[in-house]
Formats: C-alpha cells, structure tokens, sequence
C-alpha cells in the first residue's frame, strides 16, 4: 500500500451506504486505485484548483458521476471529507468551502491548529 486512506467524521459512511451496490464497488475500486498505484491517472484523483490542498476523487458510472473530496495529511495518508453527487460540468463552491472547513477542523484536532 502506497497510501493509507482514512474518513474524517461521518459523511463518507453515510453517503456510501446510500449508493446502489454497483456505485459501491465504483468507489471501492477507484479508492483501491488511489491506495495502491504511485500515480493515479488524473481521471480518477485530480487536484482543484484555487483551493486549499483539496482534492477529489472521481468515480464515474453509467449513470452518475461521483466526488470525494480529500486532502493529504503527511503525505501518505488521505483524509476523506465530503462527498456527493455531481449533477452540473462545474463543481460546487459550497462543496468545496466544506472540505477545506472540515480539513481545517481536522487538522485542528490533529495538530492543535498548526
């Protein structure tokens, strides 16, 4: 394993427990995909842009496209933050303000704010 992944708070249970069984294997596969290649092809993990170190993971089925916002805590270790459901080409600013939100509360717990 190249990469240790881990959830931070309960968003990504929640939202992977309400996915069909096919989404499932999806993002378990893709996550696979991102624990355990040296580069992850840009289809599948993509860092955004203007952002404070947050990533996404991109799962696409036949009939949704799927993010899972991250960041790197280390270097070797994701932390998964929010997800959800892409409907339109652009993502959510509110999507990605609650991932850099969620990653500074972690790293506040983490780190004691540094």
């Amino acid at each position: 394993m190249i990469r240790k992944i881990i959830a931070y708070k309960d968003q990504f249970a929640k939202f992977y427990k309400s996915q069909d069984s096919k989404t499932q294997e999806k993002i378990e596969y893709v996550l696979d995909l991102v624990r355990f290649e040296k580069q992850v092809p840009i289809k599948f993990f993509k860092y955004l842009e203007e952002t404070d170190g947050i990533y996404e993971v991109r799962v696409s089925t036949a009939f949704k496209s799927v993010r899972i916002f991250c960041f790197f805590d280390k270097g070797d270790l994701v932390v998964m933050t929010n997800c959800f459901v892409k409907k339109t080409q652009k993502t959510p600013r509110q999507e990605i303000k609650l991932a850099e939100s969620l990653k500074a509360e972690y790293l506040i717990e983490k780190y004691g704010g540094k």
